[in-house]
């Protein structure tokens, strides 16, 4: 059977066995923590957690992590850092949907607490804990450079199909992960302006990780993937876990954005006045009015001209878009 399968099936713990070169331990359903074990003394372990399936119709990445968590299983891939490996959502990955109950990606940082118990909120709760049960770990807490990749799907077409979304910070960006990610050949650079409840925020604020949610292509169904479209991040993931650095830059130069206002939805007549396909970065005309609800309205305004996540079917208290200006 194969390792999706026995994920989904959730009999993958059992089924799972490690070379000897690397410790292995369960933190919770979906979640492995996996140490290397006998390094050289001179090599210097760094903390990488990498997650998927947070939005659990986001399927291209956990294959991505399957074929890694085989490739380590195998022992074709070596371990040279602390791992931890986490299949978010995995209730709403086997009914095919993006979330049960409510979006398990704004709810971190304690603002689960603003949500009724259910599944999200409830995982939540659990990922936030054993991602401090992980760095409470003793290897963990001698490494120095912690990084937490949180790969997605995005819910419609994009001007950039492969982008990073870096959480706010009051510190710098480190300028190695900001290389990592431009040799591993995504298209563009997105800077938030405030602090939020995703997982990427989370670790950044709580833990100093270097941090990003890396959105990697459109979202569809288990089996409908083309994995050679995401090779790049494939390849650029393993040189991270084994401590490589191979992937080079093959794409024309990276974007860089930086967002500015958040279009946020708080009445039932709100409405986004562009089309439901309009793609991600679509550059808008000067003045347009792009949303407006009860007593309120958002007009672009240079230069803030472009669109991210348009989305009018939200909830309540939501983002229903983001608006970039283009760092030069």
């Amino acid at each position: 059977m194969d390792l999706l399968t026995l994920l989904l099936e959730n009999k993958l713990e059992d089924s799972l066995h490690f070379p000897p070169t690397i410790k292995s331990s369960w933190l919770a359903e979906g979640v492995l923590q996996l140490l290397p074990q006998d390094l050289p003394q001179e090599k210097k372990t760094d903390t990488l957690i990498i997650s998927v399936g947070i939005h659990g119709n986001e399927t291209a990445p956990v294959e991505i992590l399957i074929q890694i968590l085989s490739q380590l299983a195998q022992g074709s891939l070596a371990l040279r850092h602390n791992l931890l490996l986490i299949f978010g959502n995995l209730p709403a990955m086997r009914a095919g949907q993006r979330y049960l109950d409510h979006d398990l990606n704004r709810m971190f940082g304690g603002r689960h607490h603003n949500f009724p118990l259910g599944n999200e909120s409830g995982r939540a709760i659990e990922l936030e804990s054993v991602v401090r049960q992980f760095f409470s770990e003793p290897a963990v807490m001698a490494s120095t450079r912690h990084r937490h990749l949180d790969l997605h799907t995005a819910i419609r077409g994009s001007c950039h199909e492969q982008f990073a979304l870096l959480p706010y910070q009051s510190r710098g960006y480190a300028a190695d992960f900001l290389q990592w990610l431009e040799e591993s050949d995504i298209d563009a650079l997105v800077f938030h302006n405030s602090a939020g409840g995703t997982f990427s925020n989370f670790t950044s604020e709580h833990f100093n990780a270097d941090s990003c949610t890396l959105e990697i292509g459109k979202a569809r169904p288990f089996g409908q993937n083309d994995l050679a479209r995401f090779s790049n991040i494939a390849a650029a993931l393993q040189d991270l876990v084994a401590g490589l650095f191979s992937v080079k830059r093959n794409k024309m130069a990276l974007k860089r954005y930086r967002v500015v206002d958040a279009i946020i939805k708080q009445h039932d007549n709100f409405k986004l006045n562009i089309p439901e396909d309009t793609k991600n970065f679509t550059e808008l005309p000067e003045g347009f009015e792009i949303a407006c609800q009860q007593n309120q309205t958002w007009k672009i305004t240079s230069p803030a001209n472009l669109i991210l996540f348009p989305n009018a079917r939200v909830a309540i208290g939501l983002r229903a878009g983001l608006l970039l200006a283009q760092l030069t």
